[in-house]
């Protein structure tokens, strides 16, 4: 856990050096090798990621235990409230981050030779990442002024909500720990398990602070090392190392060089995550992602914008300077049009080839004590992906 400055100064300097790993992991010269590649040997997963979302329909009991710190203070419809704002924000995303927390645990589970166990409390872990990921996605459309997530109108656009949403952000956050006291208070890795979710949620909101701010410099300031920071943090975090980690901890592992190679290689997982989102929030079809990009409009520092500051002429970077950050319509096509004629699609496609082989080296080479074929399971769920 981040308790104190010196040991936030002591994350910084592990960050980086993490940063360095990965770097020199992905310069070196690796020739491109199809996912199905043999450099791995994958034996039958336990079971692979399904997009059968039918057994998360109706979001578990246990969901709603807050109702009982509610109505123990006499909170009245705040009860209501809480189980609207649930069905609204959790039942229609993805649940990847939960799906990745209980196949984590499992897979884990079986490369140490022990019989699969607690999977309820896996389960209950991987929605208290979902409940987190609710908690930062009602704040990120806040500050983007978005209209849209996962095909239906932003939580704070509806008329009866607005700004309320932002407590139902801390509600969310807060019930994540009411759950933890529930089910992991005896539990030998309940510590390590509240200091996780603590030190996640410090990196993501610094992390979330920095895609703000860098929104509000020009664009021709943006750089890649700015925009690795800000993917690592935002990101890639929360979204990839927690859930693995969180597994981690319910399996019992301790060895912490294992931590820290899961780390090095799920960050980077993470931050191309992030560069198909950007991708996807500027080139993807509304209708399969559920949402409208904004990018351009709010000026975010994106893959795409650093890479058209690289790729472009000065008169092209004139162009990225005098229309980046405006809402104008036209001006965000003439960014769009920009980024076609630079070929920035193309240069995306030969990018994520070219990163996904890579993770796989850095797979190939990690410890064996890191479960190698969920990694791959969770770098082919991400490949290509359009939504």
């Amino acid at each position: 856990m981040i308790a104190n400055g010196k040991n936030l100064f002591r994350f910084i300097g592990q960050h980086c050096i993490l940063n360095r790993l990965a770097k020199a992991h992905l310069n070196k010269t690796t020739s491109l090798l199809p996912l199905q590649s043999n450099s791995l040997t994958i034996g039958p997963p336990a079971r692979e990621f399904s997009d059968d979302r039918s057994g998360l329909k109706i979001l578990p009991d246990y969901l709603y235990n807050i109702d009982d710190v509610i109505n123990e203070y006499n909170m009245g419809h705040t009860s209501d409230w809480y189980s609207k704002a649930l069905e609204y924000n959790l039942k229609k995303g993805k649940h990847y981050r939960q799906m990745l927390t209980v196949l984590s645990y499992e897979y884990l589970m079986k490369h140490q030779g022990l019989e699969i166990e607690n999977t309820k409390l896996a389960h209950i872990l991987g929605w208290c990442v979902e409940l987190f990921q609710a908690a930062i996605v009602i704040c990120d459309d806040i500050m983007d002024g978005s209209t849209s997530r996962r095909g239906q109108l932003c939580w704070y656009k509806l008329p009866e909500v607005g700004i309320t949403a932002l407590n139902d952000a801390i509600i969310f956050e807060n019930s994540i720990y009411v759950l933890l006291r529930q089910y992991f208070r005896n539990a030998e890795c309940y510590l390590d398990l509240m200091e996780l979710f603590n030190e996640i949620t410090l990196i993501t909101a610094c992390g979330q602070n920095m895609d703000m701010l860098g929104s509000r410099m020009p664009v021709k300031s943006f750089t890649m090392e700015m925009y690795r920071n800000v993917a690592i943090t935002k990101t890639a975090y929360y979204s990839f190392y927690l859930p693995f980690a969180l597994a981690m901890h319910l399996a019992g592992i301790k060895n912490p060089e294992t931590f820290k190679m899961a780390k090095c290689i799920l960050l980077e997982m993470g931050y191309l995550y992030q560069v198909q989102n950007d991708v996807l929030d500027c080139f993807g079809n509304p209708k399969i992602t559920g949402k409208i990009g904004t990018d351009i409009e709010e000026n975010k520092c994106s893959w795409l914008a650093v890479e058209c500051l690289r790729q472009a002429n000065e008169e092209q970077q004139r162009t990225l300077v005098d229309c980046y950050g405006k809402k104008d319509p036209k001006m965000v096509k003439c960014v769009k049009d920009l980024y076609q004629t630079l070929q920035l699609p193309k240069l995306y496609a030969d990018y994520e080839d070219k990163t996904c082989n890579q993770i796989l080296t850095m797979t190939k080479e990690a410890s064996e004590h890191l479960p190698k074929e969920l990694i791959l399971q969770i770098l082919k769920k991400i490949f290509k992906r359009k939504e």
